[in-house]
């Protein structure tokens, strides 16, 4: 078997919504690929619509059909794309019937690639779920038809949604659900869960040897001893006890209102939050433009870009493609840790 680590394999790279950004971010990511030293990758789509949103933006770039295995060495010239057998005809913003099909196509693809050794790591352009919807698509989101994906003898992994920057890495316990709904779902049992993965992955594939992690309460100021809410003593508490039994570093439950300024970023190493806007209101207020959507508990590395399709500005050459590029560099990263 080859040396990964002198000779890595490419990264899978999705087409994701085809009348959003992402095939314009990709274009922008792989025309600095010498000035940024990036790593290797392919796109899994449609070239002739990648052609297409090359030329509507101007750029000069060659794109080729390739197989996983003769993406490395085309990279340097030509942006590999390897069909994912679905063509993608929407235009810029506007979304169509082909756009479901051809963004779900790429991602059961790459997922594939990466399962069966052809590629490094995973690495997701945007997805429109409402488009998705339309088309008859059942899970919340990107994360949970991932963990679909990755079922072996349909037992589905535990995906768990870090946001990671180098600033902040945050984790929402509870994810796509109403506040009503992350209320019902929050328990020990959950939290527990998700700290063992959280801690687990922070060493294998970020190379922490002993992760600190904060772990914020549901209430305000945590609760102020159960006079704001009780939650904080009969789910949190428990929970937090069977990890600090089991020797995972933690400390909490703390008020979420002071866990993110820089001085306390600088005490730990991943911030576990309740639910959803509880983690990301605060790593999108200090990372914006580069944090990375790191999907831990699955059997392959997964990144994304932090934000979403950006359908008013597809086609215009306004996509910053800082996010995409900080992905692919994390799903690098992360796959050499691993090797």
């Amino acid at each position: 078997m080859a040396n990964r680590a002198a000779n890595p394999l490419p990264l899978a790279l999705t087409l994701g919504e085809p009348a959003g950004i992402g095939p314009d971010i990709t274009i922008a990511a792989w025309l600095r690929r010498r000035e940024l030293n990036l790593p290797a990758f392919y796109l899994l789509g449609d070239e002739a619509l990648i052609a297409r949103r090359a030329k509507a933006l101007g750029a000069d770039i060659r794109t080729v059909a390739v197989s996983p295995g003769e993406a490395a060495s085309a990279f340097s010239d030509a942006l590999p794309v390897v069909a994912a057998g679905e063509p993608a005809t929407a235009e810029p913003g506007k979304p169509d019937a082909s756009s479901a099909p051809a963004a779900l196509a790429s991602i059961r693809q790459a997922v594939m690639d990466v399962r069966e050794g052809r590629a490094g790591a995973l690495v997701t352009n945007p997805i429109a779920k409402s488009v998705l919807y339309r088309a008859g698509f059942r899970h919340p989101g990107h994360t949970e038809f991932l963990a679909e994906l990755a079922a072996d003898d349909g037992r589905v992994p535990q995906p768990v949604m870090m946001l990671w920057s180098p600033r902040l890495a945050v984790v929402p316990v509870t994810i796509h659900v109403s506040i009503r709904d992350a209320l019902a779902e929050l328990t020990s049992a959950l939290i527990v869960s998700t700290v063992r993965i959280v801690a687990a992955e922070l060493t294998s594939r970020f190379g922490i040897a002993q992760p600190r992690i904060a772990v914020s309460g549901l209430n305000p100021h945590a609760g102020e001893d159960g006079s704001l809410g009780h939650e904080e003593q009969t789910i949190i508490a428990p929970a937090l006890k069977t990890l600090r039994s089991e020797g995972i570093e933690t400390r909490g439950p703390l008020p979420a209102d002071t866990m993110f300024h820089e001085a306390a970023r600088s005490t730990y190493d991943c911030a576990i939050c309740m639910y959803h806007d509880q983690a990301l209101i605060p790593i999108k207020t200090v990372a914006f433009d580069d944090a990375v959507n790191v999907t831990l508990g699955l059997p392959f590395i997964r990144t994304s870009p932090d934000h979403g399709t950006a359908f008013d500005i597809a086609g215009t050459g306004k996509a910053n493609p800082a996010s995409l590029i900080a992905a692919l560099r994390l799903a690098s990263r992360m796959a050499a840790s691993q090797s």
